[in-house]
C-alpha cells in the first residue's frame, strides 16, 4: 500500500509541470488590437423595470453609441396568441438599428436571453412537446424570412445556451438535441448567406455541444455571482481559462468566430429589481466593480464583447437619478471605439 501511494504521489509530481506547460501553451493566445463592444437589449426585462422600452432602446443607440446589439425574437411577444404574430416591437428594433447602421446578432428560439431562460408563451405551455415544436418551427420561420432582408442583420442566433441546464427552469424541460439541430437547419435553408451563433456559458458550459454546431460561438463571463447556498460571491476561475478552453475546442474542432455574448456588468439579484433595495444592488454592482469586470473580459481576449444590463442602467438613470453606471458604461464605448461609429443624431420617431 505504502509503495502504490509513493508511486502515485511520484507519477503526478511528474506530471504536474507537463500539465502546467500544456494548460500555458493553450491559454497563450495573442492579444486583440482592439476589442469592439456590443451590448444586448431584452424589451421583457425593460417592461419589468417600468421603463418606456422604445426610449431606452434609443438611449442605447443614440446616447451609448453602440453599433452592435443583440436583440432576441421572444416567441411570447412575437405570437401573443395561437395563430397570431406581432412584430411590432422586433420591427421597431430593427428599423431603428438599420437607420443607424448598427450590426445586429438576432435570437430565435425558445430558449432565449434572461430568466426565465424558456419564454413560452401562455397559451403554449399546456401543450405537448410535439405540439410546441411544430409551432416553434413556424415561429421561427416567419421571423427569419421577415428579417433576412436587413442588410444589417449579422448573424442568427439559434437558442441560448441549450446545452446549459443546472439552471433551467421547469418551462424548459429536458435539452432535445435533435430538435436543435433541426432548427439550426431550418435557419441555415432559410437564410444560407448569415452565420448561426451557438452560445453556452463561461462559467460553467463545456462548450463543445455548441462550439461544434455553430458557424459562431458566444459564451459569457460572470465574475460576480449568487447562489442561495453561499450568496454573492466572486468567480475563481481565471481569464486565462476562457483562453485554454477556446484553444481546446479550436483544436477538436477548427477556428470559428467566437464572441463574448454576455459580459455581465449589473448585479445578480435574488428578486426582480424593484423589489431590492437600491444600496443593496449598488454594493452588488458599480463602477468600481464594472472597471474590474471588463478588465478582466479584456484578459480573456476576445476581440467582439456584448454588454449585458444596459436597461439596468437606464433605469438606475432615468428612475434613481443614478448615472453612474450609464456614464461608465458611455465612457467605454467612446474609449475603446465601442461601435466604432460616430454618435448619431437623436432620431424622433
Amino acid at each position: 500500500m505504502k509503495r502504490t501511494l509513493l508511486w502515485i504521489t511520484g507519477g503526478a509530481a511528474l506530471m504536474a509541470p507537463a500539465l502546467l506547460s500544456a494548460y500555458a501553451w493553450l491559454a497563450a493566445r495573442p492579444v486583440p488590437a482592439s476589442i469592439r463592444y456590443g451590448v444586448s437589449f431584452n424589451v421583457p426585462y425593460a417592461q419589468e423595470l417600468g421603463l418606456d422600452w422604445r426610449a431606452a432602446y434609443r438611449a442605447v443607440l443614440d446616447d451609448l453609441g453602440a453599433s452592435r446589439v443583440r436583440l432576441a425574437a421572444h416567441w411570447p411577444l412575437v405570437m401573443p396568441a395561437e395563430g397570431e404574430y406581432d412584430f411590432s416591437a422586433l420591427d421597431y428594433q430593427m428599423e431603428e438599428a438599420r437607420r443607424r447602421g448598427v450590426s445586429v446578432i438576432l435570437a430565435v428560439g425558445k430558449r432565449l436571453p434572461r430568466w426565465p431562460e424558456c419564454h413560452v408563451p401562455r397559451w403554449a405551455r399546456g401543450k405537448s412537446w410535439e405540439a410546441q415544436k411544430e409551432i416553434l418551427r413556424a415561429y421561427i420561420k416567419e421571423v427569419v424570412v421577415r428579417y433576412r432582408k436587413y442588410e444589417n442583420l449579422r448573424m442568427w442566433q439559434v437558442e441560448n445556451e441549450p446545452f446549459l441546464t443546472v439552471f433551467a427552469s421547469a418551462q424548459c424541460g429536458a435539452l432535445d438535441t435533435a430538435f436543435l439541430e433541426e432548427e439550426i437547419a431550418l435557419v441555415k435553408a432559410l437564410d444560407p448567406s448569415r452565420p448561426v451563433l451557438l452560445t453556452d456559458s463561461g462559467n460553467l458550459g463545456l462548450w463543445a455541444g455548441a462550439y461544434q454546431r455553430g458557424d459562431a460561438f458566444g459564451t459569457s463571463v460572470y465574475v460576480y455571482l449568487w447562489n442561495p447556498q453561499t450568496g454573492p460571491f466572486r468567480t475563481f476561475l481565471p481569464p486565462s481559462w476562457y483562453r485554454a478552453k477556446l484553444s481546446l475546442m479550436e483544436l477538436w474542432y477548427g477556428k470559428k468566430d467566437t464572441l463574448l455574448i454576455e459580459l455581465s456588468a449589473e448585479p445578480w439579484l435574488w428578486a426582480p429589481v424593484p423589489h431590492v433595495p437600491l444600496p443593496v444592488q449598488l454594493r452588488l454592482m458599480n463602477e468600481e466593480k464594472m472597471e474590474e469586470v471588463v478588465r478582466y473580459a479584456r484578459e480573456t481576449r476576445l476581440p467582439e464583447q456584448y454588454l449585458w444590463g444596459a436597461e439596468w442602467w437606464y433605469w438606475l438613470k432615468e428612475t434613481q437619478g443614478y448615472a453612474g453606471m450609464w456614464e461608465r458604461a458611455r465612457a467605454l464605448f467612446a474609449e475603446e471605439g465601442g461601435g466604432l461609429r460616430p454618435a448619431a443624431p437623436r432620431v424622433v420617431p
